[in-house]
């Protein structure tokens, strides 16, 4: 019987060593890397045939850098510079400003979406990595008066 007690009696040390353990793997889970952020802005409102302008900035947490395909689509037809596709490198020290004026005469719902691809020449030495996850989007609303 005394045997038995000496093998389940647990020491302080070995306590506070799986006290340690466990919060190691609940502080390791938490501390994810975002893969892609996005900040998408356009107007709320806008009047027939004013110009708009569309502003997106991608960023990441990961180390590693990623080449990605940025475009705006709607689900109404849109005309000029929102058609426009940009493909760069994206690296977790220097985030991704883009650009797009347009005009549209009709309530319109418009989704940024960040592809990552693989696709050679765009990262310096090609050297980037393409996650599971590869397809981001943010949609906003704007509304014509």
């Amino acid at each position: 019987m005394r045997l038995l007690q000496f093998l389940f009696r647990a020491s302080p040390a070995t306590l506070l060593l799986v006290l340690c353990l466990h919060l190691g793997a609940n502080k390791a889970q938490e501390n994810t890397r975002r893969i892609i952020i996005q900040n998408f802005e356009i107007p709320t409102t806008a009047n027939r045939d004013e110009e708009v302008t569309a502003v997106l900035q991608v960023k990441t947490e990961l180390k590693e850098c990623m080449v990605a395909k940025v475009y705006l689509t709607s689900d109404v037809p849109v005309e000029g510079a929102f058609n426009y596709k940009y493909t760069r490198c994206l690296c977790d020290d220097y985030p991704n400003t883009y650009y797009w004026d347009f005009h549209t005469n009709r309530t319109v719902q418009i989704a940024a979406v960040v592809d990552i691809i693989r696709e050679l020449g765009i990262c310096p030495n090609d050297a980037a990595v393409t996650p599971i996850k590869n397809r981001f989007y943010t949609i906003k609303t704007l509304v014509v008066a």
